[in-house]
């Protein structure tokens, strides 16, 4: 079930940022193709900013699952066990708190936007390009609690996810 759960949620990730860095890609040549026929678009700034906002946030959730965000591995582990779990229970304490309190302030973000629209396109409402925010929390929030049993392993037997090479080779 975990593994199903982690897998499923690589595959939606991956296919999402995907889709989202070849629409921001397409968009951005449209637009660049409209300026030099001297027909800019009203809308690609507020657009293209949007899709790169939620290229990051989709992109770091998936990094976030694979463990790939800058770490300090090598600190970690020069801790004596049983010492290096409970700072790895400290760290991972701190990242979920920070990212239920993302959701959360996303959340409050999304009701003080009620009833805004973009300036260039007004039928989109704000509270859509703005609800990557708590979805992004909740999102990272999913892949720390997915990833940790395999991290919570690998620190335990002392094993580096951000230098590999340093085991290989031991």
């Amino acid at each position: 079930m975990h593994r199903a759960a982690y897998k499923t949620l690589e595959w939606l990730l991956e296919w999402i940022t995907i889709v989202l860095m070849i629409s921001l890609t397409v968009v951005v040549i449209v637009a660049v193709g409209f300026r030099m026929a001297h027909n800019s678009l009203s809308w690609y700034d507020e657009i293209a900013a949007i899709l790169l906002s939620w290229v990051t946030y989709y992109g770091a959730a998936l990094a976030a699952l694979k463990r790939r965000h800058i770490g300090f591995d090598s600190v970690l582990l020069a801790i004596p066990m049983p010492a290096r779990m409970v700072a790895v229970l400290i760290a991972e304490a701190a990242v979920l708190g920070f990212f239920g309190l993302m959701t959360w302030a996303g959340m409050e973000v999304l009701n003080v936007l009620e009833g805004e629209r973009l300036v260039s396109l007004t039928w989109v409402p704000i509270q859509l390009t703005q609800s990557i925010i708590p979805i992004g929390g909740a999102l990272f929030i999913i892949a720390e609690l997915l990833s940790l049993p395999a991290y919570w392993r690998c620190t335990a037997l002392g094993d580096s996810l951000e230098h590999p090479e340093l085991h290989e080779e031991a």
